[in-house]
């Protein structure tokens, strides 16, 4: 008697963005390694004047994390070849990651300090900078799944499409979560 065994692969999208994402990771523990560096051998960290807008980017910060919940229901509606919910969630996702973005730039814009200040100015707007950037890049990101997956004429695989983008987007809040805590909690 010959049996039939079925040997399911991993997507080689979804093992590429993993890797990808690992490379990140390091990318970003080399802020995290500058920071607390520079927080070991500063006397007065943060420096005076370095005030932050803590509870309202509190707020921004609970927005993300929601996102990832709106991602989440937007791979689930995915997984089962719901185009108009997986995109309907997706849209959901992006207004709330813009709206964590409108916060950072209205934060910025009411900083006293800039990246020339003080290191702490520096490993500041450098962490927050490039993190607002992957943001950014996750809307495009997600742009660009809605843009393949829209329309029953769409050829594009719904549920993996929208899970390599979940794993960005997942990422992405991560990584805030940390940077939050680090920058604005324990200061």
């Amino acid at each position: 008697m010959v049996s039939s065994v079925t040997v399911r692969r991993p997507s080689i999208l979804g093992v590429g963005v993993v890797v990808w994402l690992a490379s990140e990771l390091m990318f970003f523990a080399g802020f995290f390694a500058s920071y607390f560096t520079l927080r070991s051998q500063t006397a007065e960290w943060p420096p005076e004047g370095a005030e932050l807008a803590v509870g309202r980017t509190a707020a921004a910060t609970v927005v993300l994390v929601v996102s990832s919940l709106t991602m989440h229901v937007a791979v689930q509606r995915s997984e089962r070849d719901d185009r108009d919910g997986a995109v309907r969630w997706l849209a959901v996702t992006a207004a709330l990651g813009a709206v964590f973005l409108v916060n950072q730039v209205l934060e910025y814009r009411e900083l006293e300090f800039s990246p020339s200040t003080h290191a702490y100015g520096s490993v500041f707007y450098l962490m927050t900078g490039f993190h607002g950037l992957h943001v950014l890049g996750g809307l495009g990101f997600m742009a660009a799944v809605v843009a393949a997956i829209a329309g029953r004429s769409s050829a594009a695989p719904t549920g993996p499409t929208v899970t390599v983008c979940a794993y960005y987007w997942h990422f992405v809040d991560a990584v805030w979560i940390a940077m939050f805590l680090t920058l604005y909690v324990l200061r």
